[in-house]
């Protein structure tokens, strides 16, 4: 079986340079300028679901952002319903804060809720609101920060082509509820078939449910399929964190039962899994950390009515070698001045 290392570089190189992790710092390829930070603002975060730890990854960025920029944050949880999250839009507009920021729901399910932001004239950034990354997404909002999505089912579906040979026979479950994770599980099932592999089943499940749902999905799924499941692919890493019970209980080791590979987010769940062996392989991750500290200068410039920055994340493919060789650490934070940077635009 293929094993591939941990590599932050740009998309265009994950699946190249086998066998060499970069472990150097390298530059922040980052805005280099930008407004300097407006005083004495309040933001709140309105955040889909911080059981979800992409979600929550990039929450804790922005709260170490907002201690260096100098303003005040609230954080609110949607708790992954979509009554949730218009509530928490609602408690966020009764705040009368200076910018929101959408954290990890998409804008279409809560049109209604963010048309009321915009009337009231809040400036708004997301964080994987839509399938249109960058500056001018649509809902009102200035700039919705994510690695570029197709880019990343296209790294998790090739990884399991390479990994399956000629036999791969592949799963993989997503959550119509938003329009970014069928996209990204038609170009995973578009590049699998592509290459010659098969998909035996294409699974729709609410992530907000996989608690109670892929256990008994997991069990179904096994019975149905035995040794022609090969590979299990999600458009996120927490559809794992309740596979491996259910493979356990049916007595199928992580290595004899199929292989998991996430088409993100790269949550800490996840890097523990993969390091220890158990059962997922790979992950191909978000720099979370860095994407809270962009949300906070893309929300600096909507507040100055500045230009958004454009700038878009590079993701990274994590497996187990690659951790063994990268320390401890149980995210993917590149090992670039990041911080440095930004802190520097912001006369800080």
């Amino acid at each position: 079986m293929l094993k591939r290392t941990f590599m932050a570089v740009s998309a265009a190189a994950l699946l190249t340079g086998l066998g060499v992790p970069v472990m150097a710092e390298t530059a922040f390829d980052g805005p280099a300028s930008g407004p300097t930070a407006a005083e004495g603002k309040s933001i709140v975060v309105v955040a889909g679901d911080l059981k979800n730890g992409g979600i929550l990854g990039v929450t804790n960025g922005v709260e170490e952002a907002v201690e260096t920029i100098g303003w005040e944050v609230r954080v609110l949880d949607g708790a992954g319903s979509i009554q949730g999250r218009t509530g928490a839009i609602g408690q966020a507009m009764a705040l009368q804060p200076d910018g929101i920021i959408i954290n990890g729901f998409d804008a279409i399910e809560q049109q209604a809720a963010l048309e009321g932001v915009v009337n009231a004239g809040i400036p708004m950034v997301a964080w994987h609101s839509g399938p249109k990354i960058g500056c001018d997404a649509p809902g009102g909002i200035f700039a919705n920060v994510s690695t570029d999505a197709m880019t990343v089912s296209e790294v998790a579906a090739e990884w399991a082509m390479e990994d399956g040979g000629d036999n791969v026979g592949a799963i993989i479950f997503t959550d119509s509820t938003y329009q970014i994770a069928i996209d990204k599980a038609d170009r995973i099932k578009e590049t699998i078939e592509a290459a010659g592999g098969t998909v035996l089943e294409y699974v729709d499940t609410p992530i907000a449910d996989t608690s109670a749902r892929m256990g008994p999905l997991t069990t179904s799924l096994l019975q149905k399929y035995g040794d022609q499941w090969t590979h299990a692919l999600a458009i996120n890493d927490l559809y794992f964190d309740f596979m491996g019970p259910a493979l356990a209980a049916a007595g199928i080791s992580s290595d004899d039962g199929p292989q998991a590979g996430s088409a993100g987010d790269g949550s800490e769940a996840a890097f523990q899994r993969i390091r220890g062996g158990s059962y997922q392989t790979i992950t191909v991750a978000e720099p979370l950390n860095l994407q809270g500290w962009q949300l906070v200068d893309e929300l600096n410039r909507a507040i100055q009515g500045e230009a958004c920055s454009g700038f878009i994340t590079s993701p990274a493919l994590v497996t187990e070698d690659g951790l063994a060789k990268l320390g401890d650490s149980n995210q993917f934070d590149p090992d670039s001045p990041y911080r440095d940077a930004y802190a520097k635009i912001w006369g800080k």
